[in-house]
């Protein structure tokens, strides 16, 4: 249905602002700077970047499941790539 594809287009647009409204809220709290102040001045960067790597996570996890709702709802068929990854863990436990 083409009007399904539209919507879908539209879901995962409403998805991605959702996540750079998050990283500006991360941003505005002030966590990327907090993680340069914990490492010594030289590593700033690097500590900012774990900051960002760790105040990001929350929000694809988020990301993900926003869109695997929007999938389902709107009866989007496919295959995802940690579908097939995991299927030998399942299968070596039964």
């Amino acid at each position: 249905m083409k009007n399904q594809k539209l919507l879908h287009h539209i879901a995962t647009a409403i998805g991605f602002v959702g996540l750079l409204a998050w990283m500006y809220a991360a941003r505005t709290l002030g966590i990327f700077e907090w993680g340069a102040t914990l490492v010594p001045e030289k590593y700033a960067g690097s500590g900012v970047m774990i900051a960002i790597m760790v105040a990001m996570a929350p929000g694809l996890f988020l990301w993900k499941l926003w869109n695997r709702w929007v999938e389902k709802k709107l009866e989007i068929k496919g295959k995802y790539y940690e579908d097939d990854f995991y299927k030998e863990d399942l299968n070596k436990k039964k």
